[in-house]
């Protein structure tokens, strides 16, 4: 019987060293990595927006990983190997994915040059056309016009 009592206070004596020096979480390290996130079961917010089940449980395998050691790229890395590069809210910056980074900064510099080209088009426009000349008979109709509207 002493014997196992010698064990058990072994394994006690090892494992709360282990325990204390885990080390704390930060909660705000875990919201910034499940605010990269996208919930499984809500598709449309992230895991630290999400009021599922599943996004706690993922909440806490966040708590579990940084706990147990790993630095934040390496819980976003194992969630990626999990369930593939879907679960990031913000696609990656490479390969294909460089075209979702890169169109619509592309799309509104071609917008605003056809905005400056289509102004300077008016403005030329404009310019090149004067009122045509009001004759004698013109200027004295509207001079009547104007007395008898006065009246």
């Amino acid at each position: 019987m002493t014997r196992r009592w010698r064990i058990a206070a072994l394994a006690a004596l090892l494992w709360w060293p282990a325990a204390a020096l885990a080390a704390p979480v930060n909660e705000e390290t875990v919201q910034a990595i499940a605010s990269g996130l996208r919930c499984v079961v809500c598709q449309n917010l992230s895991v630290g927006d999400s009021p599922s089940e599943t996004a706690n449980q993922m909440r806490a395998i966040i708590r579990e990983r940084l706990a147990a050691g790993d630095t934040p790229e390496q819980v976003t890395a194992y969630f990626v190997d999990k369930y593939g590069e879907w679960i990031l809210l913000a696609p990656t910056r490479r390969g294909f994915n460089l075209l979702v980074w890169i169109a619509p900064f592309a799309g509104l510099g071609a917008g605003a040059i056809i905005v400056v080209l289509v102004l300077r088009r008016w403005r030329r426009r404009g310019a090149r056309t004067a009122p045509p000349p009001v004759d004698e008979a013109m200027r004295s109709r509207i001079a009547r016009e104007m007395a008898d509207s006065d009246r």
